[in-house]
């Protein structure tokens, strides 16, 4: 190949766009990272059983890790990290809330809420796997972090089939 054919202009708009592409990937999952941080806090402001406060505490922690984590690959990678959570995010914590005002706040209730957060938090990450120019490295952490959304929801689901079983 002939290097009258290079041209600088096209080749930096490809990286350009790919890169693009990929802050916008993981901007999203920031956002879904700050969505499951909030929700459990939401969630543990909900309930009165001290285990199931401390779990939503806990799961809270490891999403803010999580989502401390894209900030760093973001930023990395020369993007500006978003600001604060998915405005879906936002109405799902404001009908947890909803349901513990007016007192429809049983155990089970909130924990079937986190687990509907935890399967779009869940879709979010395969929506992200399906993006075509994804870097192997970034792949990768998105991999990691999607069986830690994962986990989060087996737990939030055996907790719940428990609640169930107890009410």
């Amino acid at each position: 190949m002939s290097s009258d054919n290079y041209n600088p202009i096209e080749s930096d708009s490809a990286t350009k766009l790919g890169d693009e592409e990929t802050l916008g990937v993981l901007n999203d999952l920031l956002e879904n990272a700050r969505d499951g941080e909030y929700g459990f806090r939401a969630c543990a402001q909900q309930v009165e059983n001290a285990q199931l406060k401390q779990v939503f505490n806990d799961r809270a922690i490891e999403c803010r890790r999580t989502a401390e984590e894209l900030v760093q690959w973001i930023t990395r990678r020369g993007g500006a990290p978003a600001d604060g959570g998915s405005a879906t995010g936002a109405l799902h914590r404001g009908w947890v809330n909803l349901k513990g005002a007016v007192g429809a706040n049983s155990d089970v209730s909130i924990l079937e809420e986190c687990e509907r957060g935890e399967d779009a938090a869940l879709a979010r990450y395969r929506k992200a796997l399906k993006t075509d120019a994804l870097p192997a490295d970034v792949r990768s952490l998105i991999e990691q972090q999607m069986l830690g959304a994962q986990r989060n929801h087996d737990q939030i689901k055996a907790l719940r089939d428990q609640a169930k079983a107890v009410s």
